[in-house]
């Protein structure tokens, strides 16, 4: 690959993270205050994604669970799965895969849990699916998204917190929602512990 296809990754990244760094701090806070209403209340956080946003997902949660850069102790998080053998009795493999993430959600989450949505059009149907339920038992949902949100970012509630990468490449809006992440959970830590004795 030529050397200047290589730099356009890196300028591309530059060019999405600068305006972000303006448009989502507000909204990174206002997810943070979500996770801490439901965490100091005994609530958990269930983390939903599919495919590249799955390992997000995961990610988020060991965060949450094992720390993020400052000492604390765990956090109720739990990734949801994607894992087939979680609906075997589906009739069939579409429905199965529709259903999975909806089915956790039903069966784990509370009020006051929140749910977290990683998703990259905000059209993924497992995802919509989820929500959904998540609404059905009054969970407090924080979506992250890239590509204007979809019709994710569309059934989302005026509690709901909504974090959406403005950008429409699958690459860096996974790259930003990475450091989306990065970011709530410093700002949760700073939450719940405050200011860092050596910054």
């Amino acid at each position: 690959m030529p050397e200047h296809l290589i730099q356009k990754h890196f300028v591309e990244a530059a060019d999405l993270l600068y305006p972000a760094s303006e448009q989502l701090p507000k909204g990174v806070a206002a997810a943070a205050e979500a996770l801490v209403a439901a965490l100091t209340s005994g609530g958990k956080v269930l983390i939903a994604g599919v495919g590249s946003t799955a390992l997000l997902a995961r990610h988020l949660a060991g965060l949450l669970v094992g720390g993020f850069e400052r000492e604390r102790p765990e956090l109720a998080a739990v990734a949801l799965s994607e894992d087939p053998s979680f609906t075997v009795a589906a009739t069939t493999a579409n429905a199965a895969g529709t259903e999975r993430l909806a089915r956790q959600v039903r069966a784990l989450g509370l009020a006051p849990d929140v749910l977290v949505i990683l998703a990259m059009s905000g059209n993924e149907p497992a995802l919509l699916r989820a929500l959904e339920v998540a609404h059905e038992r009054e969970l407090s949902v924080v979506a992250i998204t890239g590509q204007g949100g979809g019709a994710l970012a569309r059934g989302l509630r005026e509690t709901d917190v909504w974090l959406g990468v403005p950008h429409e490449r699958s690459a860096r809006v996974f790259e930003a929602q990475t450091l989306l992440l990065h970011a709530l959970c410093d700002e949760l830590d700073l939450q719940l512990l405050g200011e860092p004795e050596n910054p």
